[in-house]
């Protein structure tokens, strides 16, 4: 495999010549991925620099995936323009559970080591911390064009989110990584890396940046926004969401998820090639099938689907802006407009009020907008 396939999709290759140097070396290269577990799914934007972990596998290096246990509990603030929550650690450690898996449709499990960076993390002694602090200054830190703002804009910026960089950064001195992978958002945390390492005593790993995929939304896709995919998503789902992309993304998808040219002509034909290739890689090729039969039923033909969820109304009348709203996302305000448009069916007919009696509904057929369905039945 050519370094141009190493590096296919890269923003940037950090510095020069430093990754055809560390292929000179005659030895697997361990290389680097971290991710935060922020939530319970591994997005198909995870998936491009998942993507490039794979490349080098096959190359027969070593892929070092790091599960950022430890680090969710500040959470990363690249790009944020306040400090994340804090999240519940027994939330993180069930999604963390999950990632490894969902990473394994597309890495090779085999050649993967898995890490938690809690191994390393939760045995620094204060000493240590202070350390590591004295690695980097308070004005390098400033550097950072999030924190630059927030500084200049006299906005709060807390002690541990100044420390997160150095965190990540010695998950690289932890695992002794050659390479580290990572989105256009992370090149300071991975320079980072390099400078800390270098203060460690080790040789500085090589910063590999790649493209992020921009979700249906326009904004970059990103599993604290919810505008994901998921690489474990049910095949429906996943099909689904990715018909929903407009056209003007299509290259991009192409380029960044299938690492291929869109093929020329009809952008639904396109599209449906991507959605069957996205199904097919987290799940086989039944899976795919099954998923584009349900789509050309339910969303292109109007048609339920086989199973439709069935659930129960305590209330005696139906609010079905609430109701819809709670089951299948977007606002109350945005169900109203769909059903003064017309977009809400019982059994075929057009919603003419907002509620009704549930006895009037239970055991009908609820339709919302093209592909969402769903039963109202009577309490046992």
């Amino acid at each position: 495999m050519s370094l141009a396939e190493l590096t296919r999709n890269a923003t940037a290759v950090l510095p020069e010549g430093a990754l055809e140097a560390k292929l000179k070396l005659g030895r697997p290269l361990r290389v680097k991925l971290g991710i935060d577990v922020t939530a319970p799914d591994v997005t198909l934007g995870n998936g491009v620099p998942l993507r490039r972990m794979r490349a080098f596998q096959d190359e027969g290096h070593l892929g070092v995936l790091i599960v950022g246990d430890y680090t969710t509990r500040i959470g990363d603030p690249s790009g944020r323009k306040s400090e994340r929550p804090i999240i519940d650690p027994a939330v993180i450690d069930a999604n963390a559970q999950r990632y490894f898996e969902a990473a394994s449709s597309i890495i090779d499990p085999e050649r993967t080591e898995l890490r938690f960076n809690s191994e390393w993390l939760s045995k620094l002694d204060f000493a240590e911390i202070l350390r590591l602090t004295r690695t980097t200054t308070v004005a390098r830190i400033l550097e950072r064009d999030d924190f630059h703002k927030r500084f200049g804009a006299n906005e709060p910026i807390s002690i541990s989110e100044l420390l997160y960089p150095m965190m990540q950064a010695y998950d690289s001195v932890a695992v002794e990584a050659d390479v580290e992978l990572g989105g256009t958002d992370q090149t300071y945390n991975l320079l980072m890396g390099r400078e800390v390492m270098s203060a460690y005593g080790l040789e500085p790993q090589v910063a590999l940046t790649v493209a992020y995929l921009d979700s249906w939304d326009g904004t970059g896709m990103s599993a604290s926004r919810g505008n994901y995919i998921g690489l474990r998503e049910a095949p429906e789902d996943q099909f689904g969401k990715t018909m929903r992309i407009p056209d003007s993304l299509l290259e991009q998808w192409y380029r960044l998820v299938m690492e291929a040219e869109p093929p020329a002509g009809d952008p639904m034909q396109a599209k449906l090639g991507l959605a069957r290739f996205i199904v097919r890689r987290s799940h086989g090729d039944e899976a795919a099938q099954a998923a584009e039969e349900h789509f050309t039923r339910v969303v292109r033909e109007g048609q339920a689907p086989d199973e439709v969820d069935e659930i129960e109304h305590p209330e005696e009348t139906v609010y079905f802006p609430g109701l819809l709203s709670a089951r299948f996302g977007e606002s109350s305000s945005h169900w109203r407009r769909v059903i003064e448009q017309g977009g809400v069916k019982i059994d075929g007919e057009p919603l003419a009020s907002f509620e009704l009696p549930r006895s009037e509904v239970e055991n009908r057929l609820i339709q919302a907008g093209k592909r969402n369905f769903l039963r109202l039945v009577p309490a046992p």
